[in-house]
């Protein structure tokens, strides 16, 4: 009977327990424990709570991101802390948009192919890094390493004969990609307002163009282009110039005898393109992109 009593008491202690608050503790207290994370945590931009008033964490930077500490500090269990590299991503992201929401969005995540996946913010940003580690990771071989972890066959990609050059370390995912926050497809940053990201290292194809050429309006860069990697010097999607010009082009079965070699821009067509004069069509359509004079884009 009396053991009986005394697991009803621990039963109805751990209840109480469970429904009591916990309060906010300090992080001195929290380094306590942790010394070793609370002294490598002085050398991260987060240690700027610690001394920041305007949201009311100063002093209490681990209980930031943690939760109040004082039922973990009393007990030790790890139940009655938040960890937020063990928690819901949504729930993670959630703490995180605490402090980042609404802010520039290098560091503001509000709509995204990566928060549409459920990828958690402590998947590419280490809160507590370990040596050699950062928490935004700008060095750019670093910074590519940790995209090529989830974006493998991206990475692959760049192993291809005309690339940009990523692999030499002269630019990193994220100048064409915004990891945070972007409406258009594959996160592709945009450049002057809503257009292609590309403008802003090829600004001499920039229009608007009195004749334009459809895709550059339609579809954009990558109609043509593959901005990751390709067997053409151009990064074109196919090995020659007539190749992709044809996809669109091509008048074929519109004349009938020896004419229905002839393949062109819109029949009757005299190009063959048999003749080597007729496979590189950018010989005479020089302004692929655009022109202000010439609706056939030759000047």
């Amino acid at each position: 009977m009396r053991s009986r009593l005394v697991a009803l008491l621990f039963v109805l202690f751990a209840v109480v327990r469970g429904q009591e608050k916990a309060e906010y503790i300090g992080a001195e207290t929290c380094a306590l424990c942790h010394a070793d994370l609370a002294e490598a945590f002085k050398t991260t931009r987060h240690q700027a709570l610690n001394v920041e008033v305007k949201r009311g964490w100063k002093d209490k930077a681990c209980e930031a991101c943690h939760g109040p500490g004082s039922l973990h500090a009393e007990s030790a269990d790890v139940k009655l802390i938040v960890n937020p590299s063990r928690i819901a991503p949504a729930r993670e992201n959630a703490t995180c948009l605490g402090c980042h929401r609404n802010q520039n969005v290098r560091v503001c995540r509000i709509v995204a192919g990566h928060a549409n996946d459920q990828i958690a913010c402590g998947e590419c940003h280490r809160i507590h890094p370990k040596a050699g580690e950062r928490l935004v990771e700008t060095r750019k071989p670093e910074a590519n390493a940790q995209c090529a972890r989830c974006h493998a066959t991206q990475r692959a990609e760049f192993e291809r004969p005309h690339t940009h050059p990523l692999s030499q370390g002269a630019m990193t995912c994220t100048d064409c990609h915004n990891p945070h926050d972007a409406f258009g497809a594959a996160q592709k940053r945009v450049s002057f307002g809503n257009e292609p990201g590309c403008i802003n290292c090829h600004t001499d194809l920039r229009g608007p163009f009195v004749y334009e050429h459809a895709p550059m309006r339609l579809e954009g860069c990558t109609a043509c282009h593959q901005p990751h990697g390709s067997q053409n010097p151009r990064l074109l999607t196919r090995a020659s110039v007539a190749r992709v010009c044809l996809e669109c082009h091509a008048g074929l079965g519109a004349l009938t005898g020896a004419a229905a070699n002839a393949i062109g821009a819109v029949p009757p067509s005299f190009h063959d393109i048999t003749s080597p004069t007729f496979q590189a069509c950018t010989t005479c359509h020089r302004r692929i992109h655009g022109s202000h004079v010439d609706r056939s884009l030759q000047r």
